[in-house]
């Protein structure tokens, strides 16, 4: 930042008792400074505090100019400054120091309080002006001071917050989509270090695959909009990726544009779904080679939903001709499935059956005497009657030749 100058004639420099002897330049400013929202104050190369506006009085939480101190000094002792990462600086890094050593610093922060009082009571961002006449030795020097507290409070809200939340989340810069910060819980979710992550771009990284609209996701970072609920595949420490439901929002709580992006781990959902694919897949091949006739019954419409090798096998019906047809329709009349003898068993319709007698008609009109057991499962969350026969035919010819 340059440093502002303005003009001034040589004259006996002003004291802070005898405001007779204040020199018109520095009564001017005083006029334009009561005016501003900012604290401004102004010192001599000597150190000593010349004047001091009301908002300047107010960040310090005194109500005269002599509450300051009257000099850096006195400033000094009577105020506990620290840097905006809580470490107590040393007199000679003061911003009054600092300022009547010559050095500049634009946009400097820093902690206010009272000497004795160990939290901070305001948070002051300062710049310095060098006021000269003629760019030789400055005539006056001056502090300009803006609150910030609301800012960093909120800041230290949200930092808290951030830090607290269970919920992995990094906070992203809007224009550059630099990772700003990452909490515990994307630690964790990752395994990377905060090393590893804070600086660098998030798409350079990698860190986000199988978008379905990456471009899309892009402009709107760089525009600061939501981004809503989408599903990727996000990289580990360990090279494998997770599973994550992930969305964006801006947020006004740093020094710069952000959004904050909140992870959901999908990856245990996924697995568990694999697994249950899994495991479908066995009892399906296991109902496939069942040696017993066995079919699935959807019991909203009662149309076959599975039939296994043995069934087509019994029925003399191939698979297309089982499939999405009721038992009515695939036994008609006389091929019609009943029970011979239902005195002592339930029907079929109303729970479990246990070898209930029944006789159906293959597709060739040869009668099958079979044995009827019936159970409610469920298939893909619909409920269905599993249906299986035992072919007794033999049996019965037996008996009968008996």
């Amino acid at each position: 930042m340059e440093r502002s100058l303005v003009g001034t004639a040589s004259a006996p420099m002003p004291t802070i008792n005898d405001p007779t002897a204040v020199h018109p330049t520095l009564r001017h400013l005083e006029q334009l400074m009561a005016q501003l929202l900012d604290g401004v104050i102004v010192v001599d190369p000597a150190g000593t505090i010349l004047s001091a506006n009301d908002a300047a009085l107010r960040m310090h939480g005194v109500r005269k100019i002599t509450d300051l101190g009257g000099t850096a000094e006195g400033y000094a002792a009577r105020f506990s400054l620290r840097s905006s990462d809580q470490r107590e600086l040393k007199h000679r890094e003061y911003p009054l120091f600092r300022l009547l050593a010559g050095e500049s610093f634009p946009d400097l922060v820093v902690e206010v309080a009272p000497v004795g009082e160990t939290e901070t009571r305001w948070v002051h961002q300062v710049r310095d002006v060098v006021m000269d006449e003629d760019g030789g030795e400055p005539d006056y020097l001056a502090l300009v001071i803006s609150d910030v507290s609301a800012r960093f409070d909120a800041e230290a809200r949200f930092a808290a917050m951030f830090r607290s939340n269970p919920a992995p989340a990094i906070v992203v810069g809007q224009q550059d989509e630099r990772i700003m910060q990452a909490n515990p819980g994307f630690l964790a979710l990752t395994g990377f270090e905060p090393d590893q992550l804070v600086g660098r771009k998030l798409f350079s990284l990698d860190l986000l695959d199988g978008l379905p609209h990456q471009s899309v996701i892009r402009e709107r970072l760089e525009a600061g909009e939501v981004v809503p609920q989408t599903e990727a595949e996000l990289l580990t420490a360990t090279g494998v990726r997770r599973l994550v439901l992930f969305a964006g929002q801006p947020i006004d709580v740093t020094d710069k544009d952000a959004l904050l992006l909140t992870f959901a781990d999908l990856e245990p959902r996924r697995q568990a779904q694999d697994a249950l694919a899994e495991a479908e897949r066995h009892l399906s091949a296991i109902f496939e080679m069942a040696p017993v006739a066995m079919a699935v019954t959807d019991d909203g419409d009662r149309r076959v939903v599975r039939a296994n090798a043995a069934f087509r096998l019994l029925t003399g019906y191939e698979q297309d001709e089982i499939l999405g047809r009721t038992m009515d329709e695939l036994f008609l009349v006389s091929n019609t499935e009943c029970p011979i003898d239902t005195t002592d068993s339930e029907p079929v319709d109303q729970g479990s059956l246990r070898n209930g007698e029944a006789r159906l008609l293959r597709k060739d009109g040869a009668a099958v005497d079979v044995l009827l057991s019936t159970e409610k499962i469920s298939l893909k969350g619909a409920s269905c009657t599993l249906r299986v026969y035992q072919d007794v035919t033999e049996r019965r010819r037996s008996e009968q030749e008996l």
